[in-house]
């Protein structure tokens, strides 16, 4: 996601720095920025406007943004944001692409939370258009301002989220949906294949031009308040991941990384599916 995020801002013409400490993953970025160039369309050559840096420092010293993309792990973030205090310039924002973690978390203890905030990019950035602008308590208007008026100005769609949830608007959404999904494969309703079917040849069809409540509105609320009383005892209300889940996951079935997670996926089929999605979000951008 950082090299993403990078790309993004380098493509709408700023100068952009990225601190990697690892000498390994620095020198895959690069590459990672030309192929996700490639992908949405523009000149490879834009790569050589992100400078790389194992310096934390030199990356942030004379930043007026900084956005932070490391793992999802809330100690690690913490560290990293009480280094930014340190080094950034006092009046630099400081932004984290956290998933879910709540930024006022994140920024606990850490003087001038005024000017933290969650910016929440999807995957793949330069294709998808919005970023969750995330307000915390600590964070002033002038920061929520500023950062949607950054993005707005580089062809991103900002959304300004007022309460500091977890998961915030679009992931508590996804994985809502993906609760329901993984339990009523675990349950034996239908196979994984069959599922993802049922959702793209039907509302997922939709779902680029209507939104869940202005469905509701084009079908009518008394018809959905009598379709909820019928399903919603129905739904699955863990309060913790399902052990199918997690049974994939002690098998080493992650997903495309490891060939195989609910579905097993041959090296053409996961680049059929990536090009596939890449095509999709391109015309989605022309309309």
């Amino acid at each position: 996601m950082g090299s993403g995020i990078a790309q993004v801002f380098a493509v709408a013409g700023l100068e952009v720095l990225i601190f990697e400490p690892s000498a390994a993953v620095r020198a895959t970025i690069r590459p990672r920025i030309a192929a996700d160039l490639r992908l949405s369309q523009h000149d490879e050559a834009l790569a050589d406007r992100v400078i790389l840096t194992d310096d934390l420092e030199q990356a942030v010293v004379h930043a007026e943004f900084v956005t932070e993309a490391a793992p999802e792990k809330l100690e690690l973030k913490q560290s990293i944001f009480a280094d930014l205090v340190r080094h950034a310039q006092p009046n630099a924002i400081l932004a984290s692409n956290t998933s879910v973690i709540p930024i006022h978390r994140i920024a606990a203890g850490l003087p001038t939370p005024e000017r933290i905030i969650g910016t929440h990019w999807w995957n793949p950035p330069g294709l998808v258009p919005l970023v969750e602008v995330i307000q915390s308590a600590g964070t002033s208007p002038a920061t929520v301002a500023a950062t949607m008026d950054l993005l707005a100005s580089i062809g991103k769609s900002p959304a300004h989220v007022t309460k500091d949830v977890p998961g915030f608007v679009a992931n508590r959404l996804q994985h809502a949906l993906w609760r329901e999904a993984i339990a009523m494969v675990a349950e034996g309703v239908c196979d994984p294949a069959t599922l993802d079917a049922c959702v793209k040849n039907s509302f997922g069809l939709r779902l680029a031009v209507l939104g869940p409540l202005e469905n509701a509105d084009l079908v009518g609320l008394d018809l959905t308040l009598d379709i909820h009383r019928i399903v919603i005892p129905e739904l699955d209300r863990s309060d913790r991941p399902n052990p199918y889940l997690e049974q994939l996951i002690r098998a080493g079935r992650l997903g495309f990384k490891t060939g195989g997670g609910f579905r097993t996926w041959s090296p053409e089929e996961m680049s059929e599916l990536r090009q596939r999605l890449a095509a999709h979000l391109l015309e989605a951008q022309r309309k």
